[in-house]
């Protein structure tokens, strides 16, 4: 699906916007992957809904004619329409026994049963689906969004993970697809994704309850509390990360930083469980993307918030 998406997207193109080709991306794979949803209309209308709904996710909560959060909640209730919508024919196709090619999350979900042998309600299951898609959605495009500033500001990193990917390539078919062992062997490319999430992280922080008091910088922070961590001040630690605003793909060779420092998914059991999915789709990406364009920053000092141009220079490798 990446080389589809590049071909259409990216190809046509000499310039770029990358934040919102990236998210379209993220969020076509998702629905793909999660709802076996290709049709361009079907995608539609999902993600015009599902963008409104996501923009008002962190707003000031004000509900009038033509604010955010009033935008965000109109959204919400399309989204959840038309996921209704999809869950109530996916399970007559199941109950009409119906050939279904691909096994997707929804699928898995209708004929998942209880201890009691009862079926998941349509409302439990579009609420799961929401929330895989809320979780996939900003975070990978986000992700994808800051490999590729690297790799374009950056060209002896983007050489060096270019000879991974076209030694990987040489290996394959010209229309064979990338296994579970090919994503293993690209090591340098998945520490230069590392890097680029140490310096950009996906996601700000967390909230955790305090399970004993404890003293930290001189503040007593008793049990019980909710505490806010966040990921760009482990990130930027020079204490274990020399020369933090460095970017040093080296530094996760071998066992990498020590537990607990680098932390874009967090850490510990409630690690964030999107982690393989975010490698695989991540790393999926560099490597269709290397091998078709050489990537250059449109505007070099642009600071990024909604759009990073790039400039595309197809090198004609395969």
């Amino acid at each position: 699906m990446a080389r589809e998406h590049l071909d259409r997207e990216w190809t046509p193109n000499a310039l770029v916007n990358v934040v919102p080709l990236s998210k379209k991306y993220t969020f076509d794979l998702a629905c793909r992957l999660f709802l076996n949803v290709v049709d361009v209309g079907d995608i539609k209308r999902l993600s015009d809904p599902f963008t409104l709904a996501t923009q008002g996710m962190f707003c000031v909560p004000i509900d009038l004619p033509g604010m955010a959060y009033n935008r965000a909640i109109r959204g919400g209730k399309m989204v959840r329409k038309e996921l209704i919508r999809i869950i109530h024919e996916r399970r007559k196709e199941l109950l009409e026994k119906k050939e279904t090619r691909h096994h997707d999350f929804l699928s898995k979900m209708l004929l998942v049963t209880d201890e009691n042998g009862q079926f998941c309600s349509e409302m439990e299951i579009s609420n799961n689906i929401i929330g895989l898609l809320v979780a996939s959605f900003d975070t990978t495009s986000s992700a994808v969004t800051s490999v590729v500033n690297y790799i374009a500001q950056l060209p002896h990193i983007y050489e060096e993970v270019l000879k991974e990917q076209m030694e990987i390539a040489k290996s394959k078919g010209p229309d064979e697809l990338l296994t579970w062992e090919d994503i293993e062997k690209m090591k340098y490319s998945w520490n230069v994704a590392r890097e680029s999430f140490r310096l950009t992280p996906p996601a700000q922080g967390a909230f955790r309850d305090t399970t004993t008091e404890f003293t930290y910088a001189g503040f007593t922070i008793p049990k019980g509390w909710k505490t806010f961590w966040t990921v760009h001040s482990s990130h930027k630690n020079p204490e274990y990360f020399p020369e933090p605003e460095k970017f040093d793909p080296s530094r996760f060779d071998g066992n990498g930083p020590p537990s607990y420092t680098f932390v874009p998914f967090g850490g510990g059991p409630r690690m964030c469980p999107g982690k393989e999915y975010a490698k695989l789709e991540v790393l999926v990406f560099m490597h269709n993307v290397v091998r078709r364009f050489k990537l250059e920053k449109a505007i070099p000092n642009q600071k990024v918030d909604d759009r990073l141009t790039v400039r595309l220079q197809p090198h004609g490798k395969p």
